[in-house]
């Protein structure tokens, strides 16, 4: 976030929050918005600020410049002593990739250029995705000799096994189309639609039951990890337990009613 010493220009994370939407603008673009130590901990703070922020209804991952995120800096990697410095960066990086998970409000990522190894995880890890035509993204590793482990464990949760190892393998970038195709990304609009898109979709997903969704997010992560007859009994559970919250009698009675509901909020 900007402070009084900092301007603009300066910070590394832009936020702005209009109508329950906050946006996340990654401000590196000298270096295609690459994930340093510094950027890292600053997405910490500001997604753990808004973990506890109601008003907040709705987040959306952009960036400024030509690429969304190349991944890790790597010159701040080369520069580090030993295996253990760089693997407690790795630590905080993925600390950071499932606070995105964990939050109660909903995650899209906007992709307008370039997304590669953590910065196609972070894609990976967003709830939804809505790509420029002019995006690319990969998990390029292999070309300098280290494997995208880490952008491994989102991309192979969110795609089949063998795309993700085809992109994992050979480092090569896929289009938005192909990216679309095979699960990374929801929608794939004109550069010049992306903003009405992605806010269309916030717009919509923020006109819900805050309270709904935040449940609903948490429960949907949950069960994929569970067998199956575990998943129908806790997800039946749930979704009966949100027929008694205050948010579920005011959405069925408005539904009955045939009129718009008027939402609590989250609790």
């Amino acid at each position: 976030m900007t402070s009084n010493t900092t301007t603009e220009a300066e910070a590394l994370l832009l936020v702005k929050t209009t109508d329950g939407i906050a946006t996340l603008t990654l401000n590196r673009p000298g270096q295609f918005n690459a994930l340093s130590s510094a950027l890292i901990d600053e997405l910490q703070s500001t997604l753990d600020g808004i973990a506890a922020t109601p008003d907040v209804r709705v987040v959306v991952v952009a960036a400024h410049g030509r690429g969304f995120c190349s991944g890790h800096d790597l010159k701040e990697i080369r520069a580090m002593g030993d295996v253990a410095e760089v693997e407690a960066l790795f630590a905080r990086c993925s600390r950071m990739m499932m606070t995105f998970t964990e939050l109660p409000q909903p995650v899209i990522a906007k992709v307008h250029g370039l997304a590669t190894a953590a910065g196609c995880q972070l894609v990976a890890t967003c709830d939804l995705a809505v790509a420029s035509t002019a995006a690319t993204f990969a998990t390029p590793g292999v070309n300098i000799g280290a494997f995208c482990s880490t952008p491994g464990v989102a991309l192979g949760r969110v795609v089949g096994r063998k795309h993700a190892m085809e992109m994992l393998l050979t480092g090569a970038p896929i289009s938005a189309e192909r990216a679309c195709a095979i699960g990374l990304v929801n929608r794939v609009v004109p550069p010049e639609a992306l903003d009405a898109e992605v806010s269309a979709l916030a717009t919509l997903i923020a006109s819900k039951s805050s309270a709904a969704i935040a449940g609903g997010k948490q429960l949907f992560y949950r069960q994929l990890e569970m067998p199956l007859g575990e998943a129908y009994g806790v997800a039946g559970q749930s979704i009966s337990s949100d027929f008694f919250t205050e948010d579920g009698k005011e959405g069925v009675d408005a539904f009955l009613g045939k009129r718009a509901a008027r939402w609590a909020g989250r609790s």
